[in-house]
């Protein structure tokens, strides 16, 4: 197998020069670097990558541990990790778990074996503490609020969020007001469920259990609420729906049995998904793009920057009003 100064002496340019080329150094003249590369080509060199990353310190890869590919809410933050990953050159390894802690412990264990750089977690079921006791390996982001921790994180204020939008039902005059969740157990839902009670307390009203919907992930979900509903002796007049997706089905389903929407049952979604432009419902604008791409650039400058503290930082919501309210 050819070595890199046999690809020097064949190019007739220093092996320095040749290992500038392989790191795609930008100091090269155009000229060598054909001819390098030419070189390359004949000779059918490939490179050690095991070596390289006992030189250098870096795979170049990141793990994205999430529940589920299939789902609107992670693929729009994997659009905003993606875009910023590839401006600075570094591979995504996607690590689908399905909320199994075994499964999320092999990811982390990936960053003690320095498998990866770093890991971006969008959603997890592993307990913050356990979390932190892979941080010694190496930097991880989590898109989700958890405090001071040795984590960094990226987030909104889901609480803040929540409230924000059931003031828009209330200002609507709606009183009975319902939610629905993908996970209970879930950070942003125990956040969204505290403040719920809260409002709901505020008013005057008593929580009613049966208007709180979990397991509710896709648009089927979303059309199988409006059947429920239907079966409630008592229904709420508005419903907040975790997801534009599930509010979607929602909406299609209502719309297809009469129920007019927003006069017989008010819809508020999560996430801002172009499908919710598309049928005219209220959302919450979450910033998952945004959250995504500074996601990966704090734990860009944390693989940079070994000593540098965890990062907090919560990003703007923002209400976007249309015709479902």
């Amino acid at each position: 197998m050819a070595n890199i100064k046999e690809i020097a002496k064949l190019a007739g340019v220093s092996v320095s020069t040749v290992s500038r080329v392989l790191n795609n150094h930008p100091y090269v003249s155009e000229e060598k670097r054909t001819r390098v590369n030419e070189t390359i080509k004949k000779l059918k060199y490939a490179r050690n990558m095991n070596a390289v990353h006992l030189i250098t310190g870096k795979t170049q890869n990141i793990a994205i541990m999430l529940p589920f590919i299939n789902h609107a809410y992670f693929s729009i933050l994997l659009e905003g990790i993606g875009k910023e990953a590839l401006a600075n050159h570094y591979r995504l390894i996607i690590c689908q778990t399905g909320y199994d802690q075994d499964e999320e412990r092999e990811v982390f264990e990936m960053l003690r074996n320095r498998e990866i750089d770093g890991i971006i977690v969008l959603s997890t079921a592993t307990p913050v503490e356990k979390i932190e006791e892979y941080c010694s390996y190496g930097p991880i982001v989590c898109c989700q609020q958890a405090g001071k921790r040795a984590f960094s994180s990226v987030y909104i204020d889901h609480a803040r969020a929540f409230r924000s939008a059931m003031a828009c039902l209330i200002d609507k005059g709606h009183r009975h007001i319902g939610f629905t969740v993908g996970r209970m157990d879930s950070p942003s839902t125990r956040a969204r469920m505290s403040e719920y009670e809260k409002v709901l307390s505020e008013l005057g009203e008593p929580l009613r259990e049966e208007w709180i919907l979990d397991g509710c992930l896709d648009m089927e979900e979303g059309a199988a609420i409006m059947k429920r509903l239907l079966d409630l002796s008592e229904r709420p007049s508005a419903m907040l729906v975790t997801g534009d997706h599930v509010a979607a089905g929602l909406v299609w389903e209502a719309r297809r049995l009469g129920i007019s929407i927003p006069e017989e049952l008010a819809v508020i979604g999560f996430d801002n998904q172009p499908i919710g432009k598309m049928i005219g419902l209220t959302t919450i604008d979450n910033r998952l793009y945004e959250m995504g791409a500074e996601a990966f650039r704090i734990l860009f400058q944390c693989i940079e920057n070994p000593d540098q503290e965890s990062v907090q930082k919560e990003l703007d919501f923002e209400l976007i009003k249309r015709s479902s309210v």
